[in-house]
Order: structure tokens, then C-alpha cells, then sequence
């Protein structure tokens, strides 16, 4: 396929063949069930022998009223193939398996090629777990053939430079399910981490402790309000040393009465209700550019009594 050489060279590695388990998706899933109903659901980045994307979407086929699936496999050498299920009106009591096509594709399944590009066109909401060291990129493509899509991704990625500005400005948010998942690996993977282990069966396995759900589907928890019991109280609550925001140790921990500006741990992105706070800008590391506000003694980064803390969010209520 023409172009296959400079997608290569910026190619999917080895190490980004993580499968995720079925009931990772589900747990995540199950909150999207009408988001489904009548749309051409896209998993770009799966192998539909492996794939649990592919296995939940076939086996919910007609409970969940989908329109179409279409998976397409990559290949790092070969052209592969795509397998699409098109509704034909089959019962939805769950005894139902719909079979699919099989369509042999001119090049090697890379989301970025011109032909699955032009699959993308045609798809309503992309479901899969992308590439982790292509996770922007992957991104990036998605917004820009104004995709709505719900993927798996790196809790690191929120801190990202390019990242960040989608979460402030209302573009993309977090799903529902948080933290550890493992991820089953294929056999050639090469163990460089700690978090990886060999199951009775001597199937491969790597877990990550940080991994969240992004998307810009419309979710019910992004409209409840984050309740709040603690009012402020000016000796219950310090000024970061640069910047004129209080800091705020837990979630729990916001007042529910004050007016300013406050820093909170990134986690409050999981409860977020942009009609109820206003995502002023991130402080972490010493990233500059980002906070949103200005720094009284030209020093980036969340510091606190001369100490550099985790990253916070800086946020304001809203008046409403």
C-alpha cells in the first residue's frame, strides 16, 4: 500500500499489544448501552481473534440494537483484513450469535492509513484500546474527523500538554472505571517491569495501576453535582506558595463555599460536573503555561510550604 514505509517508521511496537480483558469492557461499557443503539460501532485497533472489543460487541450484537460493527487487524508486515456485522434484524433475547463478514483489506490494518481512515468516515463511535505510545496521536485523529469515541488510555496522559486542553475546554472527559488493569500480552513479550506475571494456563500478563477510560460521549455522571460538607474555614486551608489557590488534599476536602480558586488532586476529573465547577488550568511537575493563572513569584508547579506536591487541578465553582 502506498505511504506503508512512513507508517511504519513511525510504527505500532511490539509492546503496545495489550488485550484487554472482557471484563474490564464491560464494567465500562455497560453505562453507554443506548449511546449504541442504532450506531456503526469501529474497533481500529484490535484483532478480531483476540479481541474482547470485537467478542463484547458480537455477543451484544442485537441487545444492544448496533447498526454495524467493523474491526480491522493490523499487521506490522502484511496486509491484513477487516470483519463487519450488519444488522439484518435478529432477535435481541441473547441466543443469537449474528455472523460476520470477512473482507480482506490492500494494506496493514494502521489506523492511519488512507484506508482506514476512510472505514473512520463512515463510523459513528470508535471503542478500542489504542496503541500506548501512539495514545495522542490516536487521539488527535479521532478529534479531527470529529469522532465520538470512548477509549482506554494512561492516567499520565491527563498532565500531557496536548491533553490537558481537551479536558479543561470541555472536549474530551473521563468514563467511569479508574485504576489497576491487567492486560493479557502475547507470547514473544519480553518482561521489563515489575507488574508482569506468567498464569497457571502460561498465558503472559502486565498490569498498569493508572489507566482510565477516555471519551466525549455524553455520560449521566457528568450532570450530578459533587456533594460537598465541609465549609471553609481561612485556618483549615493554605494559599500555594505561587499561586493565589487554595490547596485542597482530597476530594472530599472542597469547600462548599468558596468563591476561588482552588487546587484539587486530579482524581476530582472523575467527578466533575462542568454546570457545577469551572476547570481553571493543572499544575504538575513544573510544567508552565498550563495553570491558568498566574504565578505570584514566577515559579511553576504546585509548591507548598517550599515543597513540590502532587499534581493538582486548579478549578472555581460556578454561580449558578
Amino acid at each position: 500500500m502506498a505511504g506503508n514505509s512512513a507508517l511504519n517508521k513511525a510504527g505500532i511496537k511490539k509492546e503496545d499489544e495489550f488485550y484487554t480483558q472482557l471484563s474490564d469492557i464491560e464494567k465500562e461499557l455497560k453505562h453507554y448501552r443506548e449511546q449504541f443503539r442504532d450506531r456503526i460501532i469501529f474497533c481500529n485497533c484490535d484483532d478480531p481473534a483476540e479481541s474482547n472489543f470485537f467478542r463484547y460487541f458480537q455477543l451484544n450484537f442485537y441487545s444492544l440494537g448496533i447498526k454495524k460493527l467493523i474491526c480491522t487487524h493490523f499487521d506490522r508486515e502484511k496486509p491484513t483484513y477487516k470483519l463487519e456485522i450488519i444488522s439484518d434484524g435478529g432477535s435481541s433475547d441473547g441466543n443469537n450469535i449474528p455472523e460476520y463478514i470477512r473482507t480482506e483489506l490492500q494494506g496493514n490494518g494502521d489506523f492511519r492509513s488512507p484506508e482506514c481512515l476512510k472505514i473512520l468516515e463512515e463510523a459513528d463511535i470508535v471503542v478500542t484500546n489504542p496503541p500506548f505510545s501512539l495514545f495522542h496521536e490516536f487521539l488527535s485523529v479521532l478529534l479531527e474527523h470529529d469522532k465520538k469515541f470512548l477509549i482506554i488510555g494512561s492516567q499520565n496522559n491527563i498532565t500531557y500538554k496536548d491533553i490537558f486542553p481537551l479536558l479543561r475546554d470541555g472536549k474530551v472527559w473521563l468514563g467511569y472505571y479508574a485504576g489497576d488493569m491487567a492486560f493479557m500480552v502475547p507470547d514473544y513479550y519480553e518482561p521489563r517491569a515489575t507488574r508482569f506475571w506468567i498464569d497457571e494456563t502460561g498465558q503472559k500478563w502486565r498490569s498498569f495501576g493508572n489507566m482510565c477510560w477516555f471519551t466525549n460521549l455524553d455520560i449521566n455522571k457528568r450532570h450530578e453535582d459533587l456533594i460537598l460538607y465541609r465549609k471553609y474555614q481561612k485556618d483549615d486551608y493554605r494559599f500555594f506558595d505561587n499561586y493565589d489557590a487554595i490547596f485542597i488534599e482530597k476530594v472530599a476536602d472542597i469547600p462548599m463555599d468558596y468563591e476561588g480558586v482552588m487546587g484539587v488532586p486530579i482524581t476530582f476529573l472523575y467527578k466533575h460536573n462542568p454546570d457545577q465547577f469551572e476547570i481553571i488550568g493543572l499544575l504538575a511537575g513544573n510544567i508552565k503555561g498550563l495553570a491558568g493563572i498566574p504565578s505570584k513569584i514566577g515559579k511553576d508547579g504546585p509548591y507548598l510550604d517550599g515543597k513540590l506536591k502532587y499534581g493538582r487541578i486548579l478549578i472555581r465553582r460556578k454561580v449558578k
